[in-house]
């Protein structure tokens, strides 16, 4: 269980941009030494003398215990971490704009916070979920239960800044007989938290500066994980049977649809027929596997790929609104207002 300790789990932060001599002043570590695992084993079966987390010896991640993103190339990211008991967080950050790729399959958790992110072009998928290829991530977050895979490949147009959180599932907070198993977690792409981004983005700027108060770093990792949790609970309470929801292959073929037609009115029937049912039957699976109405998805996928189209200073909003089948910038306006809090002109200047 993670529990807020003064006597044990000081973190010990682990820059990946360090080679193995440089970490340990171009020595081996001694025989006595034992090396950390992040599932909380020792590469000889001992066990920790006193529950603290010990630097990392490699300079890949990947490599040192296999529970870590797996990135191609790795030269076009610099990545940095810190670990206490059953948690780990690593903040990847690009310094190209090359072509990358993101993979992770594992026994332990991994959420994934967007700080920063703009991509000119890309795709990400979690599980069995509808493939994204969402261009703005800022303040996205996407949750990969342990033995799910999550793969994502992306052409930056801004630097990405990603904070990645692992749990060990075998010691996440348990709270009541209402908390979800580790079998019970669903997986999430791209939905939104105020609470775990700002809790995340904290943690990442205390890492930073060096995580100079190591108990209040863990504290805040501590908040993400408990913060998880308490989401899934209540979604599991306000979710209703699973019965009558859309298969998969008919949630990938409507979300597909859906995307390659933003910009045109798309009846309600057109899509009952991609996937075989009536339309009332099938506006009922919808909501029940989406969250919300299909009308109600095609706008907020529009609005989506608004936010990537204002992101280029050369389209203006009038532009962007006709490229998504606005015959007027007061609707889109409207529309984008309704979804977002804020104007496109509004949400514009925060991209500067």
């Amino acid at each position: 269980m993670l529990t807020y300790s003064q006597a044990s789990n000081a973190a010990r932060r682990i820059n990946f941009d360090e080679t193995y001599a440089r970490a340990f002043n171009d020595s081996r570590p001694g025989a006595g030494v034992k090396l950390l695992r992040f599932d909380g084993r020792f590469e000889n079966g001992g066990q920790p003398s006193n529950g603290r987390a010990r630097r990392l010896p490699e300079s890949n991640v990947g490599h040192v215990n296999g529970h870590a993103l797996e990135i191609s190339p790795a030269d076009v990211v610099s990545r940095r971490a810190s670990a206490w008991d059953g948690i780990k967080v690593e903040v990847v950050q690009s310094v190209t704009h090359d072509q990358v790729e993101f993979r992770f399959r594992a026994p332990c958790h991994l959420l994934l916070v967007y700080e920063e992110g703009v991509r000119d072009e890309g795709e990400t998928a979690v599980g069995g979920l509808p493939a994204s290829t969402l261009r703005t991530l800022r303040r996205k977050l996407t949750f990969v239960p342990a033995g799910h895979e999550y793969r994502e490949w992306q052409r930056p147009r801004v630097r990405s800044r990603i904070i990645c959180f692992y749990f060990d599932p075998a010691k996440l907070p348990i709270h009541s007989d209402a908390s979800p198993t580790a079998a019970s977690l669903a997986p999430r792409l791209f939905f939104e938290n105020n609470v775990l981004w700002d809790t995340a983005v904290k943690l990442a700027i205390a890492m930073e500066d060096g995580c100079e108060s190591e108990h209040y770093c863990e504290a805040l990792g501590v908040v993400v994980a408990h913060e998880l949790l308490r989401m899934h609970v209540n979604l599991q309470r306000r979710r209703p049977p699973a019965r009558g929801s859309l298969a998969v292959w008919q949630q990938r073929i409507v979300a597909a649809y859906i995307e390659e037609h933003l910009a045109e009115p798309i009846p309600l029937n057109v899509l009952a027929k991609l996937v075989h049912l009536s339309p009332y039957y099938f506006c009922r699976a919808f909501k029940q596997s989406f969250g919300i109405p299909p009308h109600r998805y095609h706008i907020k996928r529009r609005i989506e790929r608004a936010k990537t189209l204002l992101a280029d200073p050369a389209s203006s909003v009038t532009d962007v609104a006709l490229e998504l089948g606005f015959s007027e910038t007061s609707s889109f306006s409207a529309a984008f207002r309704h979804t977002t809090g804020t104007t496109p002109t509004e949400y514009r200047r925060t991209l500067a």
